[in-house]
């Protein structure tokens, strides 16, 4: 009881009052209209595909068609076709491409370079580094996934692994089946059809270094050197073991492209990307059936069509070489179901967000192509002061001149002149000064890269010096192309 009055002895006065009042002066009855108000149900968050075949070991890939699928058809079709008949390309009477190893020059649509020109080939791999760059900032990785040789090959050797074995489903069939005559004949036929067009990639990727008409009938023939036999064996086995069985391990853990592309990207590069706002939640239906879930069907598709075994669905990953093939595979899903395509489309960041800006208000895609812009000026401006004529001039060096018994000086010279075209020329050689008379042929005629050491002395009269010294200037002239010519400097020398 003592308890009880305490407690009820400790009731604020405000309170009670507030109470009191309220029993007192009860509150009017209110009514609330009811209504229903429509409630958008929260995004759903995306559920991560842990099952990939990535994941779990081997890939099958499974065919695909459709649009970008021709595109990159088209292209890898067109970059093998280039890589096998370059070679046998002529132009002016030769090998049109050609790295001419033991000769130490580079041919190329009759353009010779030579190691000191080289200079030319290490702004050509800049400028093609920033082309790339430049494009992966716009479209992501389309250079894996559509030119890249990596790709072609592999996706050749899943053309001939198809036909041989059948579908992704067969293949995988196949796989867990036991060694029967049947399994064998089609292991044996398609490991044999790899090996011969591995063989076939190993001659013409030797036949850039070596002439390819020599090449391959030597090859055929047994009777190809010990060295070219063993390079072309080499990338033989390195074609049929990286397209055959590394495939996409290449691309993940040996190519840098697919570690250091996110630098690369910012929020307006255009990758292939799945919209969970549409997609999530996931789930499978039925066609025409009205359901809450999002557009995704959960049909794995996207999964079954990818070369590197990734779920687009849980984001961008290294791991994709943009090739569209989910793409393409998804839109005849979406077809199917009657639904609006691009659940997975290649789309920004920003666009997916509804707030896209133009790409050229990007300071990476400024940067990257006004650095590969430059390089290509660099290049042109390196071709055009390029010449078809090397000129090296060196004093006798045991003798600065030497006096004639009709009172004359005389200096000698070694030219070492090279021809760097592809056929054989006639030159003539000048010097600037008048008063100085060439003793011998002032005509030459050197072969296709040759270098001729043409010994030259020069003499005049002793009055018709000034100094001891008198600057010179050698120039070779091209007769047939008077506008190509090459000089340098030198000294010639008198008595005191």
């Amino acid at each position: 009881m003592s308890n009880n009055k305490t407690s009820h002895n400790n009731i604020d006065p405000v309170t009670a009052s507030s109470a009191q009042a309220v029993h007192r002066y009860p509150a009017p009855e209110q009514r609330i209209e009811f209504r229903e108000i429509p409630i958008s149900p929260a995004p759903q968050s995306v559920k991560h595909s842990k099952k990939t075949p990535l994941a779990s070991g081997k890939i099958h890939i499974r065919e695909q068609k459709g649009r970008f699928q021709r595109i990159r058809t088209a292209t890898n079709s067109l970059l093998v076709i280039l890589f096998f008949l370059l070679p046998f390309i002529s132009y002016q009477g030769h090998q049109a491409i050609l790295f001419n190893l033991s000769e130490q020059q580079f041919i190329f649509f009759g353009t010779t370079l030579w190691p000191q020109d080289f200079t030319v080939l290490a702004w050509v791999f800049i400028a093609a580094a920033f082309l790339l760059f430049f494009t992966t900032v716009f479209w992501g990785r389309v250079w894996c996934g559509y030119l890249c040789p990596q790709t072609a090959w592999t996706f050749m050797y899943v053309w001939i692994e198809t036909r041989l074995e059948g579908n992704q489903n067969k293949r995988i069939a196949l796989d867990k089946a036991p060694w029967t005559r049947q399994k064998i004949v089609k292991r044996v036929a398609k490991h044999t059809a790899w090996g011969l067009t591995a063989l076939l990639t190993g001659c013409a990727f030797i036949a850039y270094f070596v002439p390819a008409r020599e090449l391959y009938s030597d090859i055929f023939s047994l009777e190809a050197s010990f060295w070219v036999t063993t390079w072309v064996w080499f990338f033989a086995i390195c074609t049929y073991l990286n397209a055959g069985w590394m495939r996409e391990q290449m691309c993940l853990h040996c190519c840098p492209y697919s570690r250091f592309q996110s630098v690369m990207f910012d929020a307006n590069t255009k990758t292939v990307t799945y919209d969970a706002n549409r997609g999530e939640s996931r789930g499978a239906r039925k066609r025409k059936q009205e359901t809450e879930l999002g557009d995704c069907v959960d049909c794995h598709l996207c999964v079954d069509v990818c070369p590197t075994g990734i779920d687009i669905r849980n984001g961008l990953q290294y791991e994709c070489i943009n090739c569209g093939a989910c793409v393409d595979t998804c839109n005849q899903t979406m077809d199917k179901f009657g639904y609006q395509k691009n659940l997975i489309s290649y789309v920004s960041e920003n666009s997916l967000k509804g707030k896209s800006q133009p790409i050229y208000t990007s300071l990476k895609f400024i940067g990257y192509g006004l650095s590969a812009f430059i390089m290509l000026v660099v290049i042109g401006v390196d071709m055009a002061n390029k010449s078809d004529i090397q000129l090296n001039v060196l004093r006798d060096r045991q003798n600065l001149y030497r006096e004639t018994a009709q009172s004359q000086i005389e200096n000698s010279y070694t030219l070492k002149i090279r021809n760097k075209t592809q056929q054989t020329r006639q030159y003539r050689l000048s010097i600037d000064k008048p008063q100085l008379m060439l003793v011998g042929s002032a005509e030459l005629v050197i072969k296709p890269g040759e270098q001729l050491d043409y010994p030259v002395t020069l003499k005049t009269d002793t009055d018709q010096l000034m100094s001891t010294r008198t600057p010179i200037t050698f120039s070779v002239t091209d007769i047939s192309q008077t506008d190509s010519s090459v000089s340098q400097q030198s000294n010639f020398f008198g008595p005191l």
